[in-house]
């Protein structure tokens, strides 16, 4: 009974997995979203208190009443290497044209540019940044939507550690993006607690070809012990004994965040 079974299926479609896995293929790509990476430079303490408060009482109710939820905020803390202040904005998209049109629909909103008015209007010279870098990116496929950490750690302690992976050419670029879909680092991360926010491709900015990430840590001690079960496990070691994806990477950068007390999460 069951080879008949499997005969009369073959028969309705020759190519069945074929086909479901063409439509799963399709419904994943569409439900992928779109992130910008915004990171604001500051050399004096009178910009950073410009650039939060417009953040908090301007920029992020304006940007929720244009239906984007989930706008993480994250403050970088300095390093030997990194003395420059930034702050880090983090906004998911459904599509690239929610993205094009969010300027233009903030700048019609009457009580974002009231709340904002010491940022929007600020003189040439007494700008309230030094420069801003934006990034945008694209899911990836096996994690299509932007996902909040559940982590009860005060926000001054917790670690969320973004990371850039460069890659020499754009074909070994696209390798080390399979290895974390089709190879399974996703999967990894997943199951040693990492509590990724984003995996993305970046389809946008100054080191490509490259990809982005966040992982989130309840503290630096416990974001040290998940790496170290990542270095170990039996899962990683296979993945970079294989040939197929040696020399992926060219370069990597990793900047330890925090979140503000008005991030979403």
């Amino acid at each position: 009974m069951l080879s008949v079974g499997l005969a009369i299926a073959s028969c309705g479609n020759p190519n069945p997995e074929t086909k479901e896995t063409t439509e799963t293929s399709e419904t994943t790509e569409a439900q992928r979203e779109f992130y910008q990476l915004k990171i604001y430079s500051m050399s004096s303490e009178e910009q950073v208190a410009t650039v939060d408060a417009y953040l908090k009482n301007a920029f992020m109710p304006a940007v929720k009443k244009q239906g984007i939820d989930k706008v993480g905020v994250f403050k970088s803390r300095p390093s030997e290497t990194d003395t420059v202040q930034k702050t880090f904005v983090l906004l998911p998209f459904e599509s690239l044209e929610q993205f094009q049109e969010l300027d233009t629909e903030l700048l019609k909103d009457s009580t974002y540019t009231a709340a904002g008015t010491a940022y929007i209007d600020a003189n040439y010279d007494n700008p309230p940044y030094d420069r801003i870098q934006s990034i945008l990116l694209k899911a990836f496929p096996d994690m299509p939507h932007m996902e909040t950490p559940d982590l009860d750690s005060p926000r001054s302690e917790r670690v969320y550690e973004l990371r850039s992976y460069e890659s020499s050419t754009e074909k070994y670029y696209r390798n080390k993006v399979d290895m974390f879909n089709a190879g399974g680092e996703i999967p990894l991360f997943d199951r040693l607690d990492f509590q990724a926010v984003f995996y993305g491709e970046v389809i946008s900015g100054a080191n490509m070809p490259n990809l982005m990430y966040m992982t989130t840590h309840a503290d630096m001690d416990t974001r040290n012990e998940h790496w170290d079960a990542f270095v170990n496990s039996p899962k990683w070691k296979e993945l970079i004994a294989m040939p197929k994806y040696e020399n992926n990477m060219s370069h990597i950068d990793m900047w330890f965040l925090y979140p503000t007390e008005y991030s979403d999460y």
